[in-house]
């Protein structure tokens, strides 16, 4: 039976970039993208295109049996800033689309899951350097402690069920093709913005604020590998730790500072800053590097080159 993919919330910040790499490997007409409104963005316009609330089981449900899919990739979520501001409707969000899917395989309807996690599992009370696969997580965001408990859930049902469920523990993500998407990291895309457009940029964060950090490109490929993996390559059914590079505000606009020597930072934190003081500074990921060969491409130097000539 040939792969075929249903993405859920294929027009978020991950969603755009995973719908059109997905597509390249696997046909176009085999990659269904969905989301809760049409937007006229590439995703819905260049293949199939379903409207579809990820709260609603019946909705999932009749997508799943009338295009025979194989593989969700569930990428609806509210993030961790947006998430804070309305807390219940984030939990309610995060977790009841993570049941639907997971009881559809469980029914046999569908063969494999894809759900992201994130580094926001950790709080203020995980070893912030090297943070290691299995520590204490003590999450301080909704954001987080939906994240936490759907990882509980996903090696659940795997123990329980036999779902073949696969997760990654993003850290914050950098993509010059989509607009922020409401989260703690999300500076680090909005700064290249500036940059470019006023030469300036007051950062919502300290500093000195230190944070894991991955480009697109590179998630989007752990994202597809972890997926193609044989299953007996996968050994953690919770979520994997996965690591590219780590930096302070600083650091970022002192690259960006070598391509456009006139761009200044100024600071002033906000709520933002609490969040991100209880995540961790660094992550080991030796786990998803030895089961499933993870490998990260990108470093903060070619990062800031590509982002610089594709915003441009």
């Amino acid at each position: 039976m040939s792969t075929k993919i249903l993405i859920i919330g294929a027009c978020g910040q991950i969603g755009t970039e995973l719908t059109q790499k997905l597509r390249s490997i696997y046909g176009t007409e085999n990659v269904i993208a969905s989301d809760i409104r049409k937007l006229n963005i590439d995703v819905v316009n260049s293949g199939p295109f379903e409207v579809v609330n990820a709260l609603d089981f019946n909705q999932i449900e009749h997508l799943v049996e009338l295009h025979q899919i194989t593989d969700v990739y569930l990428m609806a979520a509210l993030l961790s800033a947006t998430a804070e501001k309305n807390p219940a409707f984030a939990w309610d969000l995060n977790m009841n689309s993570l049941f639907h899917v997971l009881n559809l395989a469980k029914a046999g309807k569908i063969k494999k899951i894809f759900w992201p996690s994130s580094i926001a599992v950790f709080g203020p009370t995980t070893p912030k350097e090297n943070t290691p696969q299995y520590t204490i997580m003590e999450p301080s965001t909704v954001y987080g402690i939906s994240k936490q408990a759907g990882e509980r859930w996903c090696e659940y049902y795997h123990n329980i069920f036999g779902v073949d469920v696969r997760s990654i523990r993003y850290p914050g993500l950098i993509s010059w093709s989509s607009p922020p998407g409401g989260g703690t990291t999300d500076y680090a895309v909005d700064i290249f913005h500036k940059a470019l457009a006023d030469k300036t940029y007051e950062c919502f964060l300290s500093s000195e604020t230190k944070m894991p950090m991955m480009y697109m490109d590179d998630a989007i490929a752990a994202t597809i590998q972890i997926m193609q993996a044989p299953v007996e390559e996968i050994k953690i059914r919770s979520s994997y730790n996965l690591a590219a590079m780590s930096f302070t505000p600083t650091e970022i606009a002192a690259e960006i500072q070598k391509h456009i020597p006139e761009f200044t930072v100024t600071y002033n934190p906000d709520f933002r800053q609490k969040i991100a003081d209880s995540w961790p500074a660094s992550i080991n990921d030796a786990e998803a590097r030895e089961d499933w060969g993870w490998k990260h491409e990108f470093d903060l130097e070619m990062m800031t080159v590509d982002m610089l000539e594709h915003l441009k």
